[in-house]
C-alpha cells in the first residue's frame, strides 16, 4: 500500500520542502567549485576528478566531525548562519594537520520538520567555509525524522575528503629535542567544549541575549557562537614553505591530549603556558565555573586552536609568513627528550600566570 505525498506531509515529512532547499542551496553549492568538480547537486551521487588537481600519487585523507551541543546555542539564539562553519572547520583543520589539501565536502542535515530558510541559511555558512578552504561543497543529505528530534532542534554532521602527494602526509618521522613549538591563536572557545559551557552559562543566570561579562560590544550568545578558525590556508603556506614536521588541531582534549597524538615515542612537549594571553571568554569560563586549570586545558583549546612544531632553524621564517596569512602567531615551547625512548609521547605545562589561577 502507497501513501500519497499529502498523507506522508501529515506524518511529517514534507517533501516539497526538501526540494525547496536543495534549490535555495545551489547557488552556494556551486560558488565553491574547484578543480576537479565534476558535477552539481541534485544526483544520487557527487562526482570529483583526482587527476585534475595535478596530484602525481596522492593519498586520500577522509574526516567527519560535527558541532556538539554548541548547535544549542544556534538554536536558542536563533542565530544559524555562523554554524556551518563550525561544522566545516572541525573537519578541514583536521586534514590540514595531516598534510592534506581538502578537496570536498559532504554534510548531513537532520532536523523533526524542515525550516528551509533556516537549513538554507545553515548551508550558505558552509558554502562560505568551504569557499573560504578552498574545497567545493559537492553534495549532502537532509534528513526530516520527526518524532526524533524535538521541535526546532536540528543536527549537522560533516564529511571531508582531501589529498596529499605520497611521502608526504605529517607529522614526519625526523621530530626530536630542540623543535620548536609555535601556536597558532584560536577565535574564540571554537567547537568543543560546549556542555560545560552551556552548564556554567545556565548557573551563572546570564541570558544569551544580555551583553557578555566579558565582551559589552557583544550579546552572550554572539560572543559564543564566534565560529572556529579555519586554518586551511596559512597552514598550507607553511607546508609549502618547508620546515613544518607536524601539526595539531586543538580539540577535544585541549593541549594536553591532542599535541601528543602527533609526537613519537620518547619526546616531551614543553610548553609556557605564560607565552600568551588567556582570552577573556576562557578567564570568565575558568572564573565563573570555578574550573581548574588543568581541566581547562583539557576541555578548551584556551586561546591556542592550532599547534605546529617546526624545524628550530625555520621558526621565524614560518611565524613571520603565517602573520602574513593573518594568523596571531606565538612561540610557545619546544620539543625535548623523555627520560626514557620508550616512554609515551607527553605535554609539560609550566610558567602558570596570573591569568591562569588555581
Amino acid at each position: 500500500m502507497s501513501i500519497s505525498t499529502e498523507r506522508y506531509k501529515e506524518a511529517g515529512v514534507d517533501i516539497d520542502a526538501g526540494n525547496a532547499l536543495v534549490e535555495a542551496i545551489k547557488p552556494a553549492a556551486k560558488s565553491t567549485a574547484r578543480a576537479g568538480t565534476a558535477a552539481g547537486l541534485g544526483g544520487f551521487g557527487a562526482l570529483f576528478d583526482l587527476k585534475a588537481c595535478g596530484y602525481r600519487d596522492p593519498i586520500l585523507v577522509a574526516t567527519t566531525d560535527g558541532v556538539g551541543t554548541k548547535l544549542k546555542v544556534a538554536i536558542e539564539t536563533g542565530r544559524h548562519d555562523t554554524i556551518g562553519q563550525d561544522l566545516v572547520a572541525m573537519c578541514v583543520n583536521d586534514l590540514v594537520v595531516q598534510g592534506a589539501e581538502p578537496l570536498f565536502f559532504l554534510d548531513y542535515y537532520a532536523t523533526g520538520a524542515l525550516k528551509v530558510s533556516e537549513a538554507a541559511t545553515v548551508v550558505r555558512g558552509i558554502a562560505a567555509a568551504c569557499r573560504e578552504s578552498g574545497c567545493a561543497l559537492i553534495g549532502g543529505e537532509t534528513a526530516e525524522m520527526p518524532g526524533v528530534y524535538a521541535k526546532g532542534d536540528y543536527d549537522l554532521a560533516g564529511f571531508a575528503v582531501g589529498a596529499v602527494e605520497r611521502g608526504e602526509a605529517l607529522p614526519r618521522a625526523d621530530i626530536g629535542s630542540g623543535d620548536i613549538i609555535l601556536g597558532l591563536a584560536s577565535s574564540g572557545v571554537h567547537s568543543n567544549g560546549f556542555s560545560l559551557v552551556r552548564r556554567i552559562v545556565s548557573q551563572s543566570g546570564v541570558p544569551y541575549s544580555a551583553k557578555a561579562p566579558f565582551d559589552p560590544a557583544e550579546s552572550l550568545g554572539g560572543a559564543l557562537l564566534t565560529p572556529t578558525r579555519l586554518y586551511v590556508r596559512s597552514c598550507l603556506a607553511a607546508l609549502r614553505a618547508g620546515g613544518v614536521k607536524a601539526m595539531a588541531h586543538i580539540t577535544g582534549g585541549g593541549l594536553t591530549e591532542n599535541v601528543p597524538r602527533v609526537l613519537p615515542a620518547g619526546t616531551v612537549a614543553r610548553i609556557d603556558a605564560s607565552s600568551w594571553p588567556v582570552p577573556p571568554v576562557f578567564a570568565w569560563l575558568m572564573k565563573t565555573g570555578k574550573v581548574g586549570r588543568e581541566e581547562m586545558v583539557r576541555t578548551f583549546n584556551c586561546g591556542i586552536g592550532m599547534v605546529m612544531v617546526v624545524e628550530a632553524a625555520r621558526a621565524w621564517a614560518l611565524a613571520h609568513l603565517l602573520g602574513a596569512e593573518g594568523e596571531t602567531v606565538r612561540e610557545i615551547g619546544q620539543i625535548a627528550a623523555a627520560p626514557s625512548p620508550d616512554a609515551a609521547p607527553s605535554v609539560e605545562l609550566t610558567n602558570w600566570s596570573a591569568t591562569w589561577p588555581d
